[in-house]
């Protein structure tokens, strides 16, 4: 007998995205509940699990939308972009490893449930990377109010601002809407869940030729 609903499936993934738009604010304002040098049990699963994993997943894209915010900086010392060039690289590299994470986790939760007779038909994307997608739509979403609360700006920035923001919170309801589809088709039997692996080559020094022919 399976651990979990389908229902409760939706709910779940439903709970992960509100829980990103409600994290970005409280991230701006307080301390995160994450231990930066810390790694993600290797055991997490289920419903707990899940939260853990996606909720680290959207610290990642919190941290990197600030650091890439500031590479963008032209009154600074080249060191300092080039260690956010680093910063970035090494974000990335968590952030496309807890997209896997994430879809791992579901799939382990899906598996029991699955139809036996299920058709061979994937999604374009993963749930993992749509809550990847989502977990930016919210930092857009965030930063984009806030430039409407400006005052160093004119009224023509405010009202650009807040047409771009009522865009981005229909595009976000949009792909919530897609990913809980998503799961529909999986429990039709019409789609079947995968996790695709990113294998990045730049950061591991045996697969970039620029580090393993440069080495010495």
């Amino acid at each position: 007998m399976a651990d979990i609903t389908y229902d409760e499936l939706k709910e779940m993934i439903q709970d992960a995205v509100a829980h990103q738009l409600r994290s970005v604010t409280d991230w701006h304002l307080g301390d995160p509940v994450y231990d930066d040098e810390g790694e993600p049990s290797p055991d997490l699963a289920g419903v707990a699990g899940f939260r853990e994993l996606v909720g680290r997943q959207h610290w990642v894209n919190f941290k990197l939308w600030h650091v890439e915010d500031r590479a963008r900086r032209k009154d600074v010392d080249a060191t300092v972009i080039a260690d956010c060039k680093y910063a970035i690289d090494k974000l990335n590299q968590k952030r496309n490893d807890l997209i896997e994470r994430v879809d791992e986790c579901l799939i382990g939760m899906l598996t029991p449930l699955l139809p036996a007779d299920g058709a061979e038909r994937y999604n374009t994307e993963t749930v993992g990377a749509a809550l990847d997608r989502l977990s930016i739509q919210a930092l857009k979403i965030y930063h984009m109010k806030e430039q409407c609360s400006r005052k160093d700006v004119d009224e023509g920035h405010v009202k650009q601002c807040s047409d771009k923001v009522l865009t981005l919170q229909q595009q976000h309801e949009d792909l919530t809407r897609a990913i809980v589809e998503l799961i529909e088709e999986y429990e039709a039997g019409t789609k079947k869940p995968k996790v695709y692996f990113q294998f990045k080559m730049y950061n591991d020094p045996s697969l970039n030729p620029e580090l393993y022919k440069n080495k010495n």
